[in-house]
C-alpha cells in the first residue's frame, strides 16, 4: 500500500495514481528513470503549456507520464517495455509543453529520441525497442493498430477533464468498465458518448481565449527571445518552466511583456480571424487532438468533431490593450466551435484599473504558427 504522500520517486517502491487509482510497483529501472533528470524534470514542466498561466489546469508533464505507466500497469502489468515506454514518451519536451513546439527547429519527438539513447548508457532499457514502440512501428498497448482513443490521449482527456471539472463519472470507476482492444480502448455506449464530450470539451478549451492568449503571447517572447540571443536551442531544449521565465524576465527585449503576462493576462485582447498590425502577435491551431473511443467494437461518430475539424486552420491575434476599459466585452463573443472565424470578435476580459507594464505592447507583427496547439497529450 502506498504511503500517505503520494511522491514521484517511488520511494515506498510503488507508484499510486491519484485519478486512476491504480497501484503500480515499480521495477528497479523505473525506479532509477524515476530518478533520472531527464523523466525529473517533466516535473517542472506544466501538461497544459500556457494555459498553466491562466487556468487551474496546474499539474505537471511527469504526472501524466506516471499517469500513463499506471494505465499500461492496469492493462498490461507484464509488458514492461511498454510501461518503459510509458514513462519515457514524452521526455523531450520543450517547456511549456506543446506551446513552444517548432520554436528554433525543435520538436520533442526528434528530442526524446535522443534522450531516450541517452538514457540508456546508465539504465538498462532497450532504447531502440522503446523509440519503435513510441513511433508506433512496434505493435503495443500503446499504440492502437486501426487507429482509434489511445491510453496517452486517455489521460489526457481524463485527467485535464478532472482539473476543469468536466468529468461526470469517477475516473477510476470509469477505468473499471474500459476495454483495451488492440491498443484502442473500447467503451459500452454510455462511457464512449463520455469519452467522446471530453476529447470535444479539450478541443474547444485549446480554442479559448484562456489558452491561446498565454500561447499565442509567450511563443513570440520566446522567439524574440531566441532571435536576440538570450536563448540558444540548446538552452531552450533543457529548461524548465520556471528557469524559461527567468530568461523572459530579465531580459530587455521581453520583460515588459512578460511581467504583463504573468500579471495581467486579462490585459491583452484576443480576435478570432487574420488581423495584423503594430503590436499583433498572430498564432494558428492546425489541429485538434480528437481520437474518439469504440463504442461496443464500433466506431463513434459525432458531428462536433466533424465541425472542429472543418474549422482547421483556427487563426486568432493578440494585442496588449493596457487602457482597456472596466465595461469590456468579458470573455462573450468568443468562438471555440469553429464557425464564424474570420468574424473578427475582439475579446477583453475583466476589469482593468491600472497598468503595471506601460511599455508592454509589442513593436512589430509577429507570426505564432503551431501545429497543434498547447496539445495536451
Amino acid at each position: 500500500m502506498h504511503d500517505d504522500a503520494v511522491d514521484t520517486l517511488g520511494h515506498d517502491g510503488v507508484w499510486f495514481d491519484p485519478l486512476w487509482r491504480v497501484e503500480v510497483a515499480l521495477t528497479p529501472t523505473e525506479r532509477g528513470l524515476l530518478s533520472s533528470w531527464p523523466l525529473r524534470r517533466l516535473a517542472f514542466v506544466a501538461h497544459a503549456g500556457a494555459a498553466s498561466i491562466t487556468t487551474t489546469q496546474a499539474y505537471s508533464r511527469l504526472e501524466h507520464s506516471l499517469g500513463v505507466l499506471a494505465l499500461v500497469a492496469h492493462f498490461a502489468p507484464d509488458d514492461h517495455d511498454a510501461r518503459t515506454t510509458a514513462l519515457l514518451h514524452d521526455v523531450g519536451h520543450l517547456p511549456f509543453s506543446h506551446t513552444l513546439e517548432g520554436i528554433a527547429g525543435l520538436e520533442h519527438h526528434t528530442l526524446g529520441r535522443a534522450a531516450v539513447r541517452s538514457l540508456a548508457a546508465d539504465h538498462p532499457i532497450d532504447a531502440e525497442r522503446v523509440v519503435a514502440i513510441d513511433d508506433g512501428r512496434v505493435t503495443s498497448v500503446l499504440t492502437p493498430s486501426h487507429g482509434g482513443l489511445k491510453l496517452d490521449h486517455l489521460d489526457s482527456f481524463l485527467r485535464s477533464g478532472q482539473a476543469h471539472g468536466r468529468t461526470t463519472t469517477p475516473p477510476h470507476e470509469l477505468l473499471r468498465r474500459l476495454r483495451l482492444v488492440d491498443g484502442a480502448v473500447d467503451a459500452d455506449p454510455d462511457d464512449a458518448a463520455e469519452l467522446v464530450d471530453l476529447a470535444v470539451r479539450e478541443a474547444r478549451a485549446q480554442r479559448s481565449t484562456a489558452n491561446l492568449v498565454p500561447v499565442t503571447v509567450l511563443r513570440a517572447l520566446v522567439s524574440r527571445a531566441v532571435t536576440d540571443g538570450a536563448l540558444d536551442d540548446t538552452g531552450l531544449a533543457a529548461a524548465t518552466d520556471d528557469e524559461l521565465w527567468a530568461v523572459l524576465a530579465t531580459h530587455p527585449s521581453t520583460a515588459s511583456e512578460a511581467l504583463a503576462l504573468r500579471r495581467h493576462p486579462e490585459r491583452w485582447r484576443l480576435r478570432v480571424g487574420r488581423t495584423s498590425g503594430v503590436g499583433v502577435y498572430r498564432h494558428v491551431v492546425r489541429r485538434s487532438y480528437l481520437d474518439l473511443p469504440t463504442a461496443d467494437g464500433r466506431p463513434v461518430h459525432d458531428p462536433r468533431v466533424d465541425e472542429l475539424q472543418a474549422s482547421l486552420p483556427y487563426e486568432v491575434a493578440v494585442r496588449y490593450d493596457a487602457d482597456a476599459g472596466t465595461t469590456g466585452t468579458g470573455m462573450t463573443g468568443t468562438n471555440t466551435t469553429g464557425t464564424g472565424t474570420g468574424t473578427g470578435t475582439v475579446v477583453a476580459n475583466a476589469t482593468i484599473t491600472h497598468a503595471d507594464a506601460t511599455n508592454a505592447s509589442a513593436t512589430d507583427s509577429t507570426d505564432a504558427t503551431m501545429d497543434p496547439c498547447a496539445r495536451t497529450s
